[in-house]
């Protein structure tokens, strides 16, 4: 039998969003970022990467049992390979998973890799549509795609909603690569930050930028402006694959960052978190590329194109990062108490490697997400752990905005 809801329009603000710092008004609605003062850094692959909303999510406090989110997604194709599959929202009633869905159509940005050119075709809005829930007050939560690009069009619900209230919980402030911002995870809520942050009993906000995670000053000071009581810097493999810096640069840029964060966050528990292992760039230096044969048979590969040899000049490898970052650490640490180093290969070391190697040669897949989530969960916020009792008071949930202080725009 059809259900006839009667739909309340609620308009998407700020105060309904989690784990965003700016939220931007389009012509179609709103689309959350990760970053503020984006105009800083024109590099495409951030630009998609900070638009992305790992993490993101509408907080709600309703009797709605039923509630339908017009979106625009941004889908990306790539020429030769297999389709992507439709980014996945999760939805959490008082913090348990109660449904998934996808959204169909949208904007579709179809890449050739083997030119670096990319074309850009419109879409329409889709409807994602959840119903059945409990009829009564509740907390629902709308965890968006890690993996698309999202404007917000239309929230509509059959009860009136409000944003679901601090839960006083610590306030967890995580930055690192494609791996944390999501990579092959199975959904929003399945990313290892994720998993590691509703392990942990904190809110997430994940600045985790595909590509991205390159010691950029922006980032550090976006980082010293979000409230946070808990932070981490997982540094390393993006300015391998990148081949970005050398030694020499790659030390004073890495003290810069962590005196930024301290500078609004001088007594905040941090922890730098070195590469998980990753056996292509162990020992053997940037940049990455694509391997092409692969492609040509339907796959996506990565392989090392760098000399070993070139360590002796100054190039990196994730071993000589892992080395720079744990004596970095050990040097601070004699004046800053708060500061701690994890060995990213305790996370994911070389007999997970053995039984769940990288599809690609550079990205955990979705069991893998989970044993670094369980791992880092129990290593940081077990007994003992760097963020096991520190800070007990929350500063309270950021929304998007919090950062640069901005309602849309």
């Amino acid at each position: 039998m059809h259900i006839r809801h009667h739909w309340t329009t609620t308009p998407i603000t700020a105060d309904l969003l989690r784990g965003a710092v700016d939220l931007e008004r389009t012509e179609r609605g709103v689309l959350p970022h990760r970053l503020p003062a984006r105009a800083q850094c024109a590099d495409p692959q951030l630009a998609m990467a900070e638009s992305q909303p790992s993490g993101v999510r509408l907080a709600l406090r309703t009797r709605a049992t039923a509630v339908e989110l017009d979106t625009v997604p941004t889908k990306r194709a790539y020429l030769g390979a297999p389709p992507r599959p439709d980014g996945v929202y999760d939805l959490l009633v008082d913090g348990r998973l109660a449904g998934q869905a996808s959204v169909a159509g949208g904007d579709t940005v179809v890449i050739d890799m083997a030119t670096g050119t990319a074309e850009n075709r419109p879409g329409p809005a889709g409807t994602l549509r959840f119903a059945g829930l409990p009829n009564r007050v509740k907390d629902v939560e709308i965890w968006l795609p890690h993996n698309e690009t999202t404007e917000l069009v239309a929230l509509r619900t059959d009860a009136p909603v409000e944003p679901a209230p601090d839960a006083g919980r610590r306030v967890w402030l995580h930055h690192g690569s494609s791996i944390s911002h999501g990579s092959d995870a199975a959904s929003p809520t399945a990313t290892w930050p994720a998993l590691a942050a509703s392990l942990g009993g904190v809110e997430l906000v994940n600045l985790g930028l595909g590509g991205s995670a390159l010691l950029d000053p922006f980032t550090a000071r976006a980082m010293r402006d979000i409230p946070a009581d808990l932070i981490s810097v997982k540094i390393g493999i993006n300015l391998v694959n990148s081949d970005l810096m050398r030694l020499r640069a790659f030390t004073p840029a890495v003290q810069g960052f962590l005196d930024t964060i301290r500078d609004g966050h001088p007594t905040a528990p941090l922890l730098v978190v070195s590469p998980l292992l990753c056996p292509i760039h162990e020992d053997t230096p940037g940049p990455s590329a694509f391997d092409f044969s692969a492609i040509s048979a339907g796959r996506l590969r990565f392989r090392a194109t760098g000399d070993p040899a070139e360590r002796t000049a100054g190039k990196l490898t994730l071993t000589v990062i892992r080395d720079e970052l744990s004596r970095i650490v050990a040097q601070r640490a004699a004046e800053d108490p708060h500061l701690g180093y994890l060995d990213g290969r305790d996370l994911y070391g070389a007999a997970d490697f053995a039984e769940l190697p990288l599809p690609d040669q550079l990205h955990p897949d979705a069991a893998a997400h989970r044993r670094i989530g369980e791992r880092f969960a129990e290593l940081a916020f077990g007994v003992g752990g760097r963020f096991s009792g520190a800070g007990q008071t929350g500063h309270g949930t950021p929304h998007a905005g919090a950062a640069a202080g901005q309602e849309p725009r």
